[in-house]
């Protein structure tokens, strides 16, 4: 895993401006801790930090091979899980090779077959490649979106990179959002309509698309997106068609030449892709698999069960332990350590985001990396296979908008009057959601229920599912750590999502199919096990600190975001005599601490990256 970066003047001579290239390869020195490299021409540069994974003696970049007198530059972040196939095929073809890595492998298949290699791989990716004849730039994101890729356009001047910073930190582009901008944060956030950047003149390519930019200009072509077809299987086929699926995607993805390990919940998830690797470690005699779960001190005396959180992990994970023989490790965290890292998870999202959600996980990715380099874990089952609670809630089926997004009241109530009238937040929440159900491909005549779920699907893998991976992405690589996440496999996804909603929830429970494809790698109680989302702290001391935080702001007349904000009603919600906020105001995990917490990254984004509003 690495971060890349570059950008195309024809009106400059770009070798004369190497120290851009060089600050905005050195914002990702985090994603790439192992190495840096730079490639400059007269009008295109390129930029490369390198985490290495596979081949780590060979495969720097930018990486460059010829085809006859044409050359052909590569950057490339992530990680292709069938390159071993594609190598034995271009061989074939008399394609030689001088590494084992596969970015010469990404690099000789576009060689090969140009833009249709993308429908070959398999893979989480975002890669750009410099075709010096053509004088042209194309670049590609995986299918699902594991791997971000940003890029901006003002007056001919074209720049890209695998997080915002490195494009901000090219003077053409400083840190400015307008009104879409601001209703995306205030609105939406912190989920993000797809392809949109945030600030100006920046957008974020959309997963399975693929972008060229030349002389003539910016054009961007999807090559993948879901496709509605009946269903032929029965149960029995189907779940055995899901188990074939999974072994063959995690065995692909426990590839690397340097440790991997897994995160581990005791929850389904995760449960079932520890024991996959288990199995697959005890065949291929590589030892004892590393399982590492998180906590917070004293959460035992604080937590309280809920419709969103049934039952705590602890006891589920050491059930998981003993049965499978891993060698575990928890980490615990406490409120002070965790109100901090809300500022490194604002700097590595280089946006508000998740709170203490994403601070957490931060954290937790900071410690698995004094032990391991690569990681498995188990993001979009949930989206995939309907496990929500919201995919089984009438008042959230039947809510008209976003099922993570009900409370959008609590969200309006917040704003300045000014602000509210500029963004006009109901009008921007519903016309994002209209749109989102405009892209649904229905089948034909599909109507009721099953058309419903049809679209449930597809708002949780379109629009929530970016969310989770843009933040496990961005928490595991700013500390060197590559999270891979095997429920994201475009076969799966493409496989489930024609699945019918009575199979899918067999047996008459959530991700029922799911739970029938597991059965035999996993005990019956956590095959059984009600879904207990990612955990966070319960602790009081931690909305004391987010209330004060935020009070803090409302006390200081320079503040950045208050004019943006209703200071009379955020005071008394803040006040520590005040009621907690119980209802979630994005998603399941996020309530009064999570919405102080997120207004006061606001706050520090808009003071840190000095934005402007306009």
């Amino acid at each position: 895993m690495c971060g890349i970066t570059g950008w195309i003047d024809w009106q400059s001579d770009l070798t004369q401006r190497s120290s851009v290239l060089v600050d905005m390869t050195a914002t990702m020195a985090l994603r790439g801790p192992d190495a840096s490299g730079t490639w400059l021409t007269r009008h295109c540069a390129l930029g490369h930090r390198r985490l290495s994974v596979m081949d780590p003696e060979n495969g720097a970049q930018p990486m460059i091979r010829k085809k006859g007198d044409v050359a052909y530059t590569i950057v490339y972040n992530g990680e292709i899980y069938n390159a071993f196939e594609l190598r034995r095929e271009l061989e074939q073809r008399g394609h030689a090779f001088s590494t084992n890595c596969d970015t010469e492998v990404l690099l000789v298949s576009y060689i090969e077959w140009g833009r249709a290699c993308l429908d070959r791989l398999n893979g989480i990716f975002a890669f750009a490649i410099w075709n010096d004849e053509e004088q042209s730039l194309f670049l590609a994101r995986d299918r699902v979106g594991v791997k971000p890729l940003f890029y901006a356009e003002k007056n001919g001047v074209f720049a890209f990179g695998s997080e915002p910073k490195a494009i901000l930190a090219h003077p053409d582009f400083p840190a400015r959002i307008g009104r879409e901008g601001l209703a995306e944060l205030l609105v939406i956030g912190p989920a993000r309509t797809p392809g949109h950047g945030i600030y100006e003149h920046m957008a974020e390519l959309k997963p399975g698309h693929y972008m060229v930019f030349d002389r003539s200009g910016l054009s961007i072509r999807p090559y993948w997106k879901l496709e509605s077809r009946p269903h032929e299987e029965n149960v029995e086929q189907t779940a055995a068609r899901i188990r074939e699926l999974l072994l063959d995607t995690v065995e692909r993805q426990l590839i690397s030449d340097v440790p991997v390990c897994t995160l581990l919940s005791g929850g389904l998830d995760s449960s079932a892709l520890t024991a996959i690797a288990v199995d697959y470690y005890n065949r291929t005699g590589q030892g004892v698999v590393d399982t590492y779960s998180v906590d917070y001190v004293d959460n035992d005396k604080h937590f309280k069960a809920n419709v969103f959180q049934p039952n705590s992990d602890a006891p589920w994970i050491k059930r998981m332990v003993d049965e499978l023989g891993t060698e575990h490790h928890d980490v615990f965290f406490d409120t002070p350590e965790l109100f901090a890292s809300l500022i490194e998870a604002m700097r590595a999202r280089d946006l508000p985001g998740m709170a203490d959600v994403d601070g957490s996980l931060y954290l937790f990715c900071r410690e698995i990396k004094k032990g391991a380099t690569v990681a498995i874990s188990g993001e979009a089952a949930d989206e995939i296979f309907g496990g929500y609670p919201w995919f089984h809630r009438e008042e959230s089926l039947n809510a008209d908008t976003f099922p993570w997004s009900l409370s959008a009241g609590i969200r309006t109530d917040l704003m300045s009057k000014e602000t509210a009238d500029w963004l006009q937040p109901k009008a921007y929440l519903d016309e994002r959601y209209r749109q989102a159900l405009d892209e649904v491909p229905h089948l034909a005549g599909e109507t009721g229920t099953a058309r419903r779920m049809r679209e449930m699907s597809y708002l949780n893998i379109s629009r929530f599912m970016p969310t989770l991976l843009d933040r496990k992405d961005r928490m595991s690589m700013a500390v060197g750590l590559e999270v891979r996440v095997p429920f994201c496999d475009h076969r799966l996804i493409e496989y489930v999502w024609n699945v019918p909603w009575e199979i899918k929830t067999s047996g008459d429970r959530e991700k029922g199919i799911l739970r029938k494809a597991l059965k035999g790698l996993l005990p019956d109680d956590v095959l059984t096990r009600k879904k207990s989302p990612y955990p966070k702290t319960h602790n009081p001391n931690y909305l004391a600190a987010t209330r004060a935080w935020v009070q803090d702001i409302l006390n200081d007349s320079s503040s950045p975001v208050l004019p943006l904000l209703n200071a009379d009603h955020l005071r008394r919600l803040s006040a520590p005599e005040a009621a907690s906020i119980d209802l979630p105001w994005f998603g399941q995990l996020m309530s009064g601490p999570q919405l102080f917490a997120y207004i006061g990254q606001l706050d520090a984004w808009m003071r840190e990256y000095n934005v402007s509003i306009r």
